[in-house]
């Protein structure tokens, strides 16, 4: 059996019967919960980043979305009523970048293979006609999920320390330029960038209509910026690991073994005196 795309078209999933998919909203942000309440996809559970997709404690340990426990993790995919055997699709409102992508990527870390990003997410699907609801989705829970260990690889700060100064390794970081540059900063304490990160924006993986673009194109860019890099000698971040998981969806899709994943990103780095970038600083 061919490996299953880790993204789906709204017309491949309105093609599935409904009762052979768990269809999951992901998104995050003000409001998140009451705005699935009010409208969502129909059949949709809901998951939070927060609470369910990250133990949220001290930011310069572990990043403002640290990952929880895989106890924590397995209660929360048995409260969903995922079970290894299930096909799940994932969705959010912000092309795969709010929530979706991490839940992916847990999933896939905790093992499970059939697991899908919708692309487009709400806004693709309900152009497409797909039915909206506003009513409570009853489902069952399922026993808890086995899960040994994250199998996708991550790194911690030292291991960034370490690879940034190495020619062997690249570090990526996906946040748009601006706060790269250290020209804006939203959401941590201090703008900037690890020295010796490249910047490749994740919001460039899609195309001008919120899509992603073709695997084809995404490999050409990827092999292109990775040159001779292995994934294991690659690290991606974001913020706070939760956008970067965006860019590893589009890898995988392009073809690319999954890189490491650095969680704690740049709102662990920012709290501990690591040194730091501009773009007038270098």
């Amino acid at each position: 059996m061919s490996k299953l795309s880790p993204i789906i078209n709204v017309e491949d999933l309105l093609k599935l019967n409904p009762l052979e998919i768990i269809l999951i909203d992901a998104r995050a942000g003000i409001n998140a919960e009451e705005n699935y309440k009010a409208e969502h996809l129909k059949g949709a559970r809901y998951v939070d980043l927060n609470k369910d997709l990250a133990t949220v404690e001290d930011p310069a340990n572990g990043g403002r979305h640290p990952l929880p426990s895989l106890s924590k993790f397995s209660e929360v995919l048995s409260k969903l009523g995922i079970s290894p055997s299930s096909h799940i699709v994932i969705y959010d409102d912000k092309n795969g970048s709010n929530a979706a992508a991490r839940f992916w990527w847990m999933l896939r870390s905790a093992g499970h293979e059939k697991v899908q990003v919708l692309n487009g997410g709400l806004q693709e699907a309900v152009k497409a006609g797909f039915s909206i609801s506003s009513e409570k989705e009853n489902f069952e829970t399922t026993e808890k999920y086995p899960i040994s260990e994250w199998k996708l690889k991550t790194a911690d700060i030292e291991e960034v320390e370490k690879a940034r100064n190495n020619s062997d390794n690249i570090v990526i970081d996906v946040r748009d330029k601006n706060r790269f540059d250290g020209l804006t900063e939203p959401l941590d304490l201090i703008a900037g960038h690890i020295p010796g990160a490249v910047n490749v924006p994740f919001s460039e993986n899609l195309d001008e209509n919120g899509l992603f673009k073709s695997s084809k194109i995404l490999n050409d860019k990827y092999s292109e910026v990775l040159k001779d890099k292995s994934s294991e000698n690659t690290i991606i971040h974001c913020g706070s690991g939760v956008t970067a998981c965006q860019t590893l969806l589009a890898m995988d899709y392009a073809g690319i073994e999954i890189p490491k994943l650095y969680v704690g990103s740049w709102s662990e780095w920012s709290r501990n005196d690591r040194e730091m970038a501009t773009k007038k600083s270098e």
